[in-house]
C-alpha cells in the first residue's frame, strides 16, 4: 500500500509543468528560490546579471513531487543557492534527490531576506 500512494503521488509529476529558469540556461549559479523569497531572490540575480554574472534564477512552486525536469535543469550549473526562512530543508532534500552542490542560505529571524543578503551571498559563491 506504501509503495502504491508513492507512486501515486510520483505520476502528479507527468501534470506538472516544465521547470523553467530566467537567465543563462547553464553556468556558475543557480539561486533557486521557493516561497516567500523569490522577490528578494529575483532582484538581486536581476542586479548581478545587469553586472554581467553569469547567474540565473528559478522558482519552485511544486515540492512534492518536484517537476519532472528539475534534476536535469539543476545539473545545468556549478552551484545551487537556496534561499530558505527554515533551517535548510529544501537543500537537503535537493542534495538528497539531485546529488547537486546545494548551498543553503538559512535565516530564522522571522523577517523576509533582504535583497543584498541574498546578493552578497551570491557574490561569495561567483568569487
Amino acid at each position: 500500500m506504501c509503495a502504491q500512494r508513492r507512486d501515486k503521488v510520483a505520476r502528479v509529476a507527468d501534470y506538472l509543468p516544465e521547470f523553467e529558469v530566467s537567465g543563462p540556461s547553464a553556468g556558475r549559479l543557480l539561486v533557486l528560490g521557493w516561497g516567500g523569497t523569490h522577490g528578494a531572490a529575483l532582484t538581486a540575480v536581476k542586479r548581478l546579471q545587469q553586472e554581467g554574472k553569469k547567474v540565473a534564477h528559478a522558482q519552485l512552486r511544486y515540492l512534492n513531487p518536484f517537476p519532472r525536469n528539475l534534476g536535469e535543469v539543476l545539473r545545468r550549473y556549478e552551484t545551487i543557492l537556496i534561499p530558505e526562512l527554515n533551517h535548510g530543508q529544501l537543500a537537503m532534500l535537493v542534495r538528497a534527490e539531485y546529488l547537486v552542490e546545494a548551498v543553503s542560505l538559512c535565516k530564522l529571524e522571522g523577517r523576509p531576506f533582504s535583497v543584498g543578503e541574498i546578493e552578497a551571498r551570491a557574490r561569495e559563491l561567483l568569487a
